[in-house]
């Protein structure tokens, strides 16, 4: 793992080199992987409310997690790459003016949110605690995920026990196996959403 994240035209020039869009959102694999390995996130959404997708590339997650959960949401996303929200907002108009550009430590929200999901691997090691404070200054409930690969050997990270380790506390945590074997691993801080 880097000790500081690529820089955003290093994911662009990855993620538009598809017209597919799981790898314009950095994930290689068809639909039925991608429905496995990241369906669970939905499992932490206990009612409904808006959800932010930091870290949301084309918008094909957010799109996902809309049509997957039982709740109705609100989508909004949030990237650091002009192009990937360039493409999100026109693969998505009828959310364009929900999809933002932004470093997710320095970008100020225009409202609050019942729900978030980000993954610690978007800043530095040094910096998450910063980032987990900041995100739940305008979140009710922060949904930290790692996802595993098996191709590239990559383990899911126990998100659950670095947020523990970081000195918060984790109201639930999950870990899901998806069809090909790979893990994903959830833990989320904040209470629910009605509460």
């Amino acid at each position: 793992m880097p000790s500081d994240p690529l820089p955003p035209g290093v994911y662009e020039e990855a993620y538009l080199a598809s017209d597919d869009p799981r790898a314009q959102s950095g994930f290689r694999g068809d639909e039925a992987r991608w429905e496995s390995a990241r369906r669970p996130i939905v499992e932490a959404i206990d009612c409904d409310g808006s959800f932010l997708d930091i870290g949301c590339a084309n918008g094909y997650l957010l799109e996902s997690i809309v049509r997957w959960s039982r709740h109705r949401l609100e989508p909004y996303g949030l990237d650091f790459a002009p192009e990937l929200v360039e493409l999100a907002r026109n693969r998505l108009p009828r959310w364009a003016d929900r999809i933002f550009l932004g470093d997710a430590l320095t970008w100020e929200p225009p409202r609050s949110f019942e729900f978030a999901r980000t993954e610690l691997v978007y800043v530095p090691e040094e910096r998450r605690p910063e980032l987990v404070e900041r995100l739940l200054s305008y979140v009710d409930r922060l949904i930290v995920c790692s996802y595993g690969s098996r191709r590239r050997s990559l383990p899911a990270e126990d998100v659950g026990e670095q947020l523990r380790s970081l000195g918060f506390d984790v109201a639930g945590e999950l870990e899901r196996e998806g069809c090909d074997g790979a893990l994903i691993r959830l833990a989320w801080i904040g209470g629910s959403a009605t509460a």
